[in-house]
């Protein structure tokens, strides 16, 4: 009789025990996977604002070029105003 309880203590621990990997192995398997999935939308959004903030960039370069040669453009029109000008004020 101590065999056969033996036996039955050591099913249930059995038992026992497979239920709880496989419990384990769910809990593991949504674990990754929900990783997963917050790793590749987190990647996309990168992906997506490094987009946009090339193509501010961009845009903020052309707009600066554009002041550039708009003040440039003043100084020589300044230039050739103050040479024009400026020996009539020498006399």
């Amino acid at each position: 009789m101590a065999t056969k309880t033996k036996n039955t203590k050591s099913t249930i621990i059995d038992a026992t025990t497979v239920k709880a990997l496989g419990l384990a192995t769910k809990a593991n398997d949504l674990a990754l996977n929900t990783t997963e999935k917050v790793f590749t939308k987190s990647m996309s959004l990168t992906e997506k604002g490094l987009g946009l903030s090339s193509k501010l960039v961009k845009k903020g370069l052309k707009v600066s070029a554009k002041n550039q040669d708009m003040v440039f453009d003043t100084l020589e029109t300044v230039k050739g105003k103050a040479v024009k000008f400026l020996p009539k004020f020498k006399k």
